[in-house]
């Protein structure tokens, strides 16, 4: 009942947001080096550096929000599992569900998902940010993302001081980890217009943690160190030799780094390129590939027809259509993107290598994830795109001893009614290899389209 008046609530929220979304940016307040909510915002990374900010006159505040309603017609298979045909949807929590039956799906409209984004100007070079959840599929309360405050000036004297904010962003607080460049193109419960496409990676790197960052910027250049919990929220929890056979009893600090080069190198040509690590070696809970708690974009789909009281998409169903390596306790990642811009012409691509492991093993275990986008924008201003992405991964997953493999195939189009308003469809076909038949994955496929209304601003 909760999630069906919720589902209304997010619907009306969402008209009422195409009001604000179809009127002049200039009616919002500027908030300095900020990216854009709205399609101003594609292929914007790190927040930029803005050359010409407003004069601080007092503290200003904008409210900005991201809605999405998604229509789905999947369907899915898996003729390689034992017993496929066995297994029934109970709704006792404590029963145990026997064989590998995947969870029936029909077509039809999705949880609608809206983000409230609050951004406020605390001074001259200094900013705040606080996103939260108001629908998701993960959870049926209003919940917080994270916030930040992020400073491009500091209060100080000195020409030192200047000179060094000239280049330096640093940015403190429960935020998004700038790993990786894919995670400034992925979607994000209700914020899903950056996204040509309707899901992220399959693998996909994402989580919010307690920590800080410095980003320098000059010529094009920018290398960027953070500090991180490595959890996706806090605690001062020890860590129990019982769970940790490896004798690391200790939390220890998430480190990242970053670099790379991004300039435009004509009218029409844009080049970035960017390599970055994410490392813990003693995670209490480390949710780099499991961070994402507004859930996925494919909703029930490839999902072993298990328990979920609700009947619909939970905490069980939250990540359908991805693949979790299960690096809780240890992981070391790299991620390497490369994008390039020729007039309306775009090419994206990601390779990512990891190792980790759970606190129960002792061994670390591997992947390896590509994906390449494809995109052509064009008429007048871009409003429309068409493209294609191609996403495969070769992973080590715990109990199962050979390498399996999963790849996407996805073709896309979308139209921008304004700059705050996208319709967009895609068509995806997804496989999964060499799961063993005991493994409710072996042979699975899913196909079929979802198409996608996004307000952003």
């Amino acid at each position: 009942m909760k999630l069906q008046k919720k589902s209304l609530s997010a619907l009306l929220v969402l008209s009422i947001g195409l009001l604000p979304a179809a009127l002049n940016a200039q009616v919002l307040p500027k908030i300095d080096n900020m990216r854009s909510y709205g399609q101003q915002g594609i292929n914007v990374f790190e927040d930029p550096k803005d050359t010409v900010t407003t004069p601080f006159e007092g503290i200003r505040f904008r409210l900005g929000a991201g809605f999405t309603q998604q229509f789905q017609n999947l369907k899915h298979k898996n003729p390689d599992a034992l017993n496929n045909n066995v297994g029934q949807y109970v709704a006792d929590p404590g029963t145990t569900i026997v064989g590998n039956k995947l969870r029936p799906i029909t077509s039809g409209f999705q949880l609608a998902q809206a983000n409230l984004f609050m951004d406020a100007q605390l001074a001259d070079g200094i900013r705040l940010n606080v996103t939260s959840y108001m629908s998701s599929k993960h959870h049926n309360e209003f919940w917080v993302k994270g916030g930040f405050i992020q400073f491009d000036k500091l209060p100080f004297e000195g020409k030192f001081w200047d000179d060094l904010m000239k280049i330096a962003t640093i940015k403190v607080g429960h935020y998004e980890v700038n790993y990786g460049d894919a995670h400034y193109r992925r979607s994000d419960g209700g914020q899903a217009l950056w996204n040509p496409f309707m899901e992220n990676n399959i693998i996909d790197a994402f989580s919010t943690e307690i920590g800080g960052e410095v980003l320098l910027r000059k010529n094009g250049l920018f290398g960027m160190v953070a500090v991180t919990n490595g959890l996706l929220r806090g605690g001062v929890d020890s860590l129990f030799a019982a769970s940790n056979p490896d004798g690391k009893l200790k939390k220890q600090p998430s480190i990242i780094l970053k670099a790379g080069f991004d300039k435009k190198l004509s009218q029409d040509l844009r080049v970035r390129v960017s390599g970055s690590y994410y490392g813990n070696q003693s995670s209490g809970a480390s949710t780099l590939y499991s961070g994402d708690r507004s859930g996925s974009n494919y909703q029930n789909v490839m999902e072993k027809n298990m328990n979920n009281a609700s009947g619909t998409q939970g905490s069980a169903f939250l990540a359908s259509g991805r693949l979790d390596p299960g690096f809780g306790k240890k992981v070391n990642a790299f991620m390497f993107n490369g994008l390039v811009k020729y007039q309306g012409l775009e090419v994206f691509g990601t390779y990512e290598t990891a190792a980790g492991r759970t606190a129960a093993e002792t061994k670390d275990r591997n992947f390896n994830q590509y994906a390449v986008d494809v995109i052509y924008r064009f008429l007048q201003n871009e409003k429309l795109f068409v493209g294609g992405r191609y996403n495969a991964v070769s992973a080590e997953l715990r109990g199962i001893a050979n390498k399996v493999k999963v790849d996407r195939v996805a073709f896309a189009g979308g139209w921008f009614l304004t700059p705050n308003v996208l319709l967009k469809g895609e068509y995806v076909i997804q496989k999964y290899k060499d799961f063993p038949p005991a493994d409710y994955r072996a042979g699975g496929k899913f196909n079929g389209y979802v198409i996608e209304a996004v307000v952003g601003f």
